[in-house]
């Protein structure tokens, strides 16, 4: 576990972290951390893993507090509409779709060119949503097709 110098905390300016509300800090420590090669900055209360160059919070759910009245934090359950994700971008997503298989992820699909990039998704084990891609014809300019009925301007 990294010391106390590896915690999100910035000398100036700020840094983004991505906070969930998990069901079990355990599990979902380790998810993050053996799927993504994260580092455990904090174990628990709340959990904290370093991955790449942000970090995810974890914590359990809970009811309002002094500094979020009327706002109750819980993990996704069943179902539920996705207005929300992380999205991770990888070098090489074939090898780190094989290595997240190896490491039990479940993922939704193969990853499918989409022409801008190469993506697939998978859930952590709270199911939150997690999208995997590759920068690919974006690099060169090519964008993926409008949805149905849209168009570009």
């Amino acid at each position: 576990m990294a010391g106390h110098n590896a915690l999100p905390a910035p000398d100036h300016g700020l840094l983004v972290t991505h906070f969930l509300t998990v069901r079990d800090i355990a599990t979902a420590r380790d998810f993050y951390a053996d799927i993504f090669g994260g580092e455990v900055v904090l174990a628990e209360n709340p959990a904290i893993v370093k991955v790449a160059n942000s970090w995810i919070i974890m914590n359990p759910g809970g009811g309002p507090t002094p500094d979020k009245p009327g706002i109750t934090l819980r993990p996704p359950e069943p179902g539920d509409p996705v207005s929300a994700f992380l999205n991770i971008r990888v070098a090489d997503i074939a090898t780190f779709h094989a290595d997240a298989i190896a490491k039990g992820a479940e993922f939704v699909t193969e990853p499918i060119d989409r022409k801008a990039e190469v993506r697939c998704y998978l859930r952590d084990p709270d199911g939150y949503l997690i999208e995997v891609g590759q920068a690919t014809g974006m690099l060169e300019g090519i964008f993926a097709d409008p949805p149905a009925g849209e168009t570009t301007g």
